[in-house]
This record gives C-alpha cells, structure tokens and sequence, in this order.
C-alpha cells in the first residue's frame, strides 16, 4: 500500500527521544527552549513559541492580535476547518476569500475586491488568515499591500509550509506579517508526532503568545505584581490555556528539523517526476509561482472524472486523498448561512482535485506504480 503521506523517522530521532525519557524532564525542560531558538535561526525570526498543535498556535495567534466577539476574521475555502474554527473560538465572525483557480492559493485580486466592498459596509476584517496550501506560499506582498491600506493583521497559516521560501525569504520570517503558524502533524514536512508553533518579531505578542499556551500564568519579575517575590511564586496575570508542547515531542522535532534539507530536497525531486511524466495526459497540474519554493506538503492535480480514478487508484493500493473539501460548504458552515456557489474557484477546484503520494520515503517503484496507474487511467 503507498500512503498519500507519512512521515519518516530514523533511528536518530528515536534516540532524542529516548534521551527525554531517560532525564529528570520530559514535559517543561530545556528541550523546548532549544528548539524554539532553533526554529528562529532557521527562519531568521525573533520568536518561536511551540505548541501541542497547529490549531492551538492559530487560536492563541488570533486571541494575541485582540480578535473577539464583533471582529472579523477571513481566510481561505480551501483548507482545513481548523483555520476558520478558530475564529469562532475567539467569538469572531467569519468569512472568506476564494482562491487562485491556477495555483489554488487565497487571490489577491479576490481579496481586493472583498475588501473594497467591505469597506462601504463598514465590516472590514481585523485578520486575514492567508493558507500557505500544499506547501507553496500565497503572494504576500500584495496581501501586506493591503493590509497596510485597509489596516488589518496578517497571521500566515503555513501548517503545510515548513521550508518553503517566498521572494528568497524563508516562510516564517514573518516578514509580510504579524504572526506565522507551523504544523508539525505527521504528514507535514517534518513532525513532533502532534504539535505546532506560532513566530513572531514582536515582543508584545511573543508575550501574549507565552502567556496564552501556558495558563496565562508568569514567572517573568516584569510582568508580575511583585517584582521580588519569592522563587516559587507565579503570577496568573490572564486566562490561557494548557497548550504547550512537551520536551519528548520538542526532542522529535529538534531531530527532525537537523534533517529538513534533505525532506524537502526529496519532496521536490518527486514533484519535479510529477510534472515531468504527467504533463501531457488529461489532467491539470498545479502552478508553481516563480517567486515560490515549495515544501510539496502536497501534490494536487485535477482530473475530469474524480470518483473513477480516485477508487481506481484505490484498487491499486495507491491511497490518494482529497484535500480539501472546501470550509464553506461542511454542514456546520452551511447552518451558518453559507451556501454552496459563494466561492466557485475552491468549489470547482475541490470537485477534481485528487493528491497524489509525496513522501520522504517514496521511492521510485513506487511512484512509477503512481504515474502508470494516472497514465492508463487518464488517456
């Protein structure tokens, strides 16, 4: 059977791992902190706080920016439910901005529009929440462009985005905006098994950041009542919540992340078979961004006819999947007023959209079994 994705964990890795277990901490120690600091020097960032999530990082991102009951939070159709789910955690209302139908990433042009619009009702967002998708960056200097204009943060969903770079930048530099969102799942580039961070430049939402995935408790002396308590006092200065990531996780992603280069190098080298033996046969391949270097979390194509081939593929032990059904058109959104045709490039995009195997440990029997399957199947 060849997965869609799967991570790869060698022996290094379970050995880091190991080390945690063995020592005198294996939730709250030095671990995290470690590789907090190496996520920065990756990213060329201020800040990194690490969580049990991807999720709990964009809900503590957007509690960090003031979103609440009465604001407005948009991002894309095309993703997890996650990134909209959030926003109703914060109270918020929210809405969205369709995609690019070439490389399926949030449209600026789309999003300009919204915002015109927007702006004559009086409901402009406080975030918009672009999705970094399948690994390639949306286009965020046009999306800063209009932040600066209409005066909304900016909170990079780059959970499928780990070691991409956009305009020669690395993801995560934040350079475009005010927070960037990590998933370490799994099926992402590299994993701690569950867990997710958010990096920012800014000191007061770094704090607010620490504060809201652990308790909103501190032992920081700036930030409590007493500056000269004694060492076992904390202060609770806000609500929070139990979000943080333990040192075993932190252990897996510290080793995994020594390795990156070579998953993405990897992840690149398939793609670039994807493209090269599939592009003349019935089916559409996405567009890569010449500003872009993509992690290929991802490899979507679209085909005409997507139930036969996807339970085609299937019945070759090829275990494709869909991603994504667009946010919009679940049964939980559709109670909230949401119908189906609001956003027709997510909704015509998810109706043949089928991704492909793309894994470190993919090999090339395998992936030939892909492409001649697609092949026969597409003539």
């Amino acid at each position: 059977m060849i997965p869609y994705s799967r991570q790869s964990v060698n022996d290094n890795d379970i050995n880091e791992v190991i080390k945690v277990l063995k020592s005198e901490m294996i939730t709250q120690g030095p671990i995290v902190e470690k590789f907090e600091k190496t996520i920065c020097s990756y990213t060329s960032s201020n800040y990194s706080v690490l969580t049990n999530s991807a999720t709990s990082a964009l809900h503590i991102s957007c509690l960090a920016l003031g979103l609440g009951k009465g604001d407005i939070l948009w991002t894309s159709p095309n993703s997890y439910v996650a990134s909209a789910n959030v926003g109703l955690l914060c109270n918020a209302i929210v809405d969205f901005v369709d995609i690019d139908p070439q490389n399926y990433n949030m449209c600026p042009a789309a999003l300009s529009i919204k915002l015109k619009n927007a702006e004559k009702l009086g409901k402009l967002p406080k975030i918009v929440m672009p999705v970094h998708f399948a690994g390639q960056s949306c286009d965020m200097i046009e999306i800063k462009k209009l932040s600066e204009k209409y005066g909304f943060k900016i909170i990079e969903d780059a959970s499928h985005a780990v070691g991409g770079s956009y305009n020669n930048t690395k993801i995560g530099s934040c350079r475009f905006s005010d927070i960037t969102v990590f998933s370490f799942h799994p099926v992402k580039i590299i994993t701690t098994a569950e867990g997710g961070c958010a990096i920012t430049n800014n000191d007061e939402i770094f704090e607010k950041l620490k504060l809201l995935s652990s308790h909103g408790v501190t032992r920081n002396p700036k930030f409590m009542v007493e500056k000269k308590s004694d060492k076992w006092v904390y202060d609770q200065i806000s609500i929070g919540f139990n979000y943080r990531m333990s040192d075993m996780n932190a252990a897996l992603g510290l080793s995994q992340l020594l390795r990156i280069e070579c998953f993405l190098k990897k992840r690149n080298k398939i793609a670039k078979k994807y493209f090269q033996q599939l592009k003349n046969i019935d089916l559409k391949l996405p567009k890569q961004e010449d500003y872009n270097f993509s992690a290929f979390h991802l490899f979507p194509i679209q085909v005409k006819n997507r139930k036969r081939i996807f339970e085609l593929l299937h019945q070759n032990d090829i275990m494709v999947n869909v991603h994504y059904r667009p946010i919009h058109t679940q049964p939980f959104w559709q109670k909230r007023g949401f119908k189906s045709g609001l956003f027709p490039n997510s909704e015509f995009y998810y109706s043949q959209a089928i991704s492909l195997p793309i894994f470190y440990d993919l090999n090339d029997e395998m992936q030939d079994n892909v492409i001649k399957v697609l092949q026969n199947s597409c003539l």
